[in-house]
């Protein structure tokens, strides 16, 4: 570091002018805590510059230490940001940066992993062959000058060395005829690739730039940039490389780095949760069930029936849990997308286990699944030489790998805390194993705990910044991921606070029971027209659930075009057109894509309104949560004096941590959609009751005011829906929104 009247070196690596005041304090804070290898928590609203104040003391601490930095996000729109970032820097102080996707976004050829893997092990030994014989060649040349000027000793080596280049000429052969091997692997092999490395780091090169590139060379880019990030000084990537454990582990491989030299930067921290979630969740279809039989039907090794005896007790486990688990009419309800049916038990294990257990005969399943897996290696490792040796097209999987570690690890940790066990159910589609319209069932292992998946991962970086702008309450991300001891940093609002509004309109508490009340729709519907009217550029409207976005965007009547944003259409479409249009209003779910990582600047929104308190739908997994969350948490909320029931049921750590404070996060992302830069203004609304600070006294348990931060819940100005109209009006009159004659209220 430098001395106290000298700017610290990391400024080096901060690519403008000059950082705020607040940007000066982050990064000085956050190399601090690198220094001391501590994680780090670190919210900031829209505009306080959170990449770079991470970034720029990050990589100077690396620089120093010889370590790599990773900054991840599972936002694509921050993956285009990082870029950016990372080739200003690099303008001026030059690092070696490397932009990383998955291999199934840059393959040429369009392969599974397990078929890339065998590609890749074959094409290797062919070029090792090669490259043996250009050894011999050059062995049988110079000892045939040396027998020609009369060598006995030569002449017999070499001989010798004849006969082993005859042997390897075959192997090269059988190779190239008979097995499968990657062309634009072998380019990689056999071409002098310092060209591309000198491209590669002369800049910061995106994924879609590299597979161009080695499209026209003929080579693969997925692999030269695997080679090349050894000891780089910057890695982008998606979430999954650090939080899946498997890829987790050959990402840090390619790295050339144990994971004590890495720190890792994760944006939209707050999704970091429902992210590890998923890369943990594990899965088990009947299909795949039936395919494992098939496999072991058809094995000739005595391990094999003690294997079809377990498995096919499960499979028969999994049908009768899902047939049982059938409530009158709800078989008709099933389509083709996966239905959870409730299997778990409080006082005992689930049904799936229960009823494999009764089920079960044998010398113990235990036995059996330890010699089904010793088979099933043996059968993956068979179908990797068939494939390599030419034998297959394809490289088989093994589905009785797939199924029998899958029962492993459900007999093994199906009770425990942190899972919820689950059987869900759908129907077959056409073209596929099954009849179509056939019933057919998954079991799912799904994770309640995140810290049960990101413990281990932060405690084992070096450090990590985690950023957001809505991490807090930091105490409970610290509970959700298990982070130990972070330095926690919290920066509100940059831009000024006279070209902003916050109003909790004190309309209808809308309760999922109240939103069919014509009364309660026609306040809402008539907020929202007034919003719009009084709104010199666009609206964004969001709502609890797409139907609710629907409801309103039939019932509300304004001047402009309306767009409603639906399930499984392209939101990047729907937000362009929007965006384009003039004084229009978009109505979308709060739990859809464009709540976040994305910008609406200038008039693209210049309103935004959260209807109601959007909480998620509280289906089976979210009770298993809270459940979870409760037992895991509960203690340290009682000492912590956190906000109590929510309802008769939702009490305590399982509610806050579960429901209540992501849905705010939510809404908190919601708000920032507007107001983007020092020069921009809007107005945000709350439309709900639960926001006014009147319903912390008169509705305790049911307001949500003082879950958001206090330099935000100060801003908030309670307002009656008929007045909105009016506060509009003065608001953007005052900073100069309309252009020409303001509307009338």
């Amino acid at each position: 570091m430098a001395s106290a009247s000298e700017p610290p070196d990391y400024l080096r690596f901060f690519p403008y002018d000059e950082p705020y005041d607040h940007q000066v304090e982050a990064m000085g804070s956050i190399y601090d805590a690198l220094d001391e290898r501590r994680n780090v928590l670190f919210e900031g609203a829209t505009g306080t510059g959170k990449t770079l104040s991470a970034l720029t003391p990050a990589l100077e601490f690396a620089r120093e230490t010889n370590k790599t930095v990773v900054i991840t996000t599972n936002v694509h729109q921050q993956m285009r940001q990082f870029v950016r970032e990372a080739a200003a820097i690099t303008d001026q102080e030059p690092i070696r940066a490397v932009v990383f996707q998955g291999k199934a976004s840059m393959c040429h050829i369009d392969v599974g992993y397990e078929e890339c893997q065998a590609l890749r092990d074959t094409t290797r030994e062919l070029v090792d062959a090669e490259e043996d014989r250009a050894e011999l060649e050059a062995q049988q040349r110079a000892l045939l000058e040396e027998s020609r000027d009369g060598s006995s000793e030569a002449a017999d080596a070499r001989g010798a060395v004849m006969d082993e280049l005859e042997s390897v000429e075959a192997e090269i052969e059988d190779i190239r005829e008979d097995r499968n091997v990657c062309d634009h692997y072998y380019q990689n092999l056999t071409v002098d690739t310092d060209e591309f490395y000198g491209w590669l780091f002369d800049g910061v090169r995106t994924p879609e730039d590299v597979y161009g590139y080695a499209e026209r060379e003929g080579l693969c880019g997925y692999e030269l940039l695997k080679e090349g990030m050894d000891g780089v000084d910057l890695v982008v990537c998606n979430y999954h490389h650090l939080l899946d454990p498997m890829i987790r582990e050959q990402f840090f491989r390619w790295l050339g780095r144990d994971p004590e030299d890495v720190i890792a930067v994760f944006d939209e921290a707050h999704n970091v949760e429902d992210a590890a979630r998923d890369h943990a969740r594990r899965t088990l279809t009947e299909t795949t069930l039936d395919q494992a039989v098939e496999e072991l039907e058809t094995t000739d090794d005595p391990r094999s029936e003690g294997a079809l005896n377990v498995l096919e007790t499960f499979r028969q486990a999994l049908v009768d849990a899902y047939q049982e688990a059938f409530s009158f009419g709800e078989r008709e309800r099933v389509d083709d997308n996966w239905y959870d049916l409730a299997i778990d038990n409080d006082d005992a294990r689930d049904d799936l286990t229960l009823t494999f257990l009764q089920n079960y005969s044998g010398p113990g399943f235990g036995e059996d699944l330890d010699r089904t897996m010793d088979l099933a290696r043996e059968l993956d490792q068979s179908y990797e030489e068939a494939y390599k040796n030419g034998e297959t097209t394809t490289r088989q999987e093994c589905q009785t790998l797939r199924a029998a570690s899958f029962v492993e690890d459900w007999l093994d940790e199906s009770a425990a805390q942190w899972q919820y066990p689950v059987v869900s159910v759908r129907r077959a589609e056409e073209g596929g194993p099954l009849d179509a319209g056939e019933i057919y069932g998954r079991a799912e292992l799904y994770t309640c705990i995140p810290s049960s998946v990101t413990a281990d991962l932060f405690g084992d970086l070096h450090a990590s910044v985690l950023m957001s702008a809505t991490l807090r309450p930091f105490d409970v991300t610290e509970d959700v991921l298990g982070l130990e001891d972070p330095e926690t940093l919290a920066y509100g609002p940059q831009f000024p606070e006279e070209r902003r509004r916050t109003y909790a309109v004190d309309g209808p508490a809308l309760f999922a029971s109240q939103r069919d009340d014509m009364q309660v729709q026609s306040t809402v519907a008539e907020t929202l027209e007034d919003a719009a009217r009084m709104t010199p550029g666009n609206t964004l409207a969001f709502f609890p659930s797409y139907s609710e976005a629907d409801r309103y965007h039939q019932r509300v009547d304004v001047t402009g075009a309306t767009y409603l944003d639906r399930p499984g259409t392209a939101a990047k479409d729907l937000r362009e057109r929007f965006a384009d249009d003039t004084d229009a209003v978009l109505f979308t779910s709060l739990w859809a894509t464009l709540t976040e990582g994305v910008s609406f600047d200038g008039d693209d929104a210049r309103t935004v309104v959260v209807v109601g308190v959007p909480y998620p739908h509280l289906d089976d997994r979210m009770d298993a949560v809270q459940e979870a969350y409760n037992a895991e948490f509960g203690d340290q909320e009682e000492t912590r004096g956190g906000a109590g029931g929510r309802g008769d049921d939702d009490e305590g750590a399982g509610w806050r941590y579960a429901v209540e404070i992501p849905t705010v996060r939510k809404t908190r992302q919601a708000l920032g959609r507007v107001v983007r830069s020092p020069e921009d203004f809007g107005a945000r609304v709350l439309l709900d009751r639960r926001y006014t600070e009147r319903s912390e006294v008169e509705m305790r348990d049911y307001s949500v005011r003082g879950t958001f931060p206090p330099e935000e819940r100060s801003e908030m100005v309670d307002i009656d829906p008929e007045k909105l109209k009016f506060a509009l009006l003065n608001f953007y009159r005052d900073v100069d929104g309309y252009d020409g004659d303001p509307p009338t209220p």
